[in-house]
């Protein structure tokens, strides 16, 4: 008998909706100030220390640093931001390398402010980079905004990760299928996972009702070549097994009454007159 988790997730109203716009903001000015630091010769410990003064200076908590490791006596994470370079894929950790000229940065970060999450990903060309690269960071970009595009359409999650998943083939890229976007609220990871593709299981069970007050980070991971990843030794950074390159963007979106809103998005007239720098 096919079972349903939506009653596992907590919908926000729009009051809470709207806290978490404010976390969302906080989010965006991160990945802003991020967005004009990276250039050949940064380092990404450089951007993820100004990332944290940025959230200090507005009281907001990091949601990744000192965020626990699986299994006995690993490291938590140590930094605010995940920073992947090129065959990275998620959980990259901030170092004095140097960006060089045609690197990709994967950036993932996210805060709570007042009590409410937000959570996002950007992948940032390093200067000029080669253009099939380029082309790997559109098509992962295009895939999450017909994911959010969908949202108002659909009425179940498998059928947008289904399309999801076969816009990234139609490219000739792979969908990472080990790591998921997730619900998001007053915890960073919430009910329910969001996978960006199909499956069995979430054809079933796992599956979940798009309706308002759902809150939820997708985050499409697209790999140039195979899908599968390794673990490097640090016991946190995910690399592509092949080595290729890798890109990752991500949003908080919630569903309204009026339909998707991308709490993670650049702000209005009105709210950036209220933006605290």
């Amino acid at each position: 008998m096919k079972q349903d988790i939506s009653h596992s997730i907590e919908l926000k109203s729009n009051r809470e909706i709207g806290l978490m716009r404010k976390a969302g903001l906080a989010v965006w000015q991160a990945h802003q100030i991020a967005r004009e630091m990276v250039r050949p010769g940064a380092t990404t410990a450089e951007i993820d220390s100004a990332v944290e003064q940025h959230f200090g200076r507005l009281g907001a908590t990091p949601l990744f640093k000192n965020y626990p490791n699986t299994g006995r006596n690993k490291r938590p994470f140590p930094a605010v931001c995940c920073m992947s370079v090129n065959e990275a894929v998620v959980h990259g950790i901030p170092s004095d390398r140097l960006l060089e000229e045609g690197d990709i940065l994967s950036m993932d970060t996210g805060c709570r402010l007042n009590g409410w999450c937000g959570d996002a990903a950007v992948t940032h060309a390093v200067g000029a980079i080669d253009p099939e690269v380029q082309k790997l960071l559109n098509v992962t970009q295009a895939v999450l905004d017909l994911a959010i595009k969908l949202m108002s359409e659909k009425s179940r999650w498998s059928q947008i990760a289904e399309q999801m998943a076969q816009y990234v083939k139609d490219h000739g890229y792979s969908t990472v299928e080990c790591f998921v976007g997730h619900g998001i609220g007053r915890d960073m990871h919430e009910d329910p996972q969001v996978p960006n593709f199909s499956s069995r299981s979430l054809r079933g069970r796992n599956d979940f009702r798009l309706e308002p007050g759902l809150v939820i980070a997708i985050e499409p991971m697209v790999n140039m070549g195979t899908k599968r990843v390794k673990l490097l030794r640090d016991q946190w950074t995910q690399v592509t097994a092949d080595g290729r390159p890798s890109a990752h963007f991500e949003h908080t979106v919630a569903i309204t009454q009026d339909g998707p809103v991308v709490l993670t998005q650049a702000p209005t007239a009105a709210e950036r007159a209220e933006l605290t720098v």
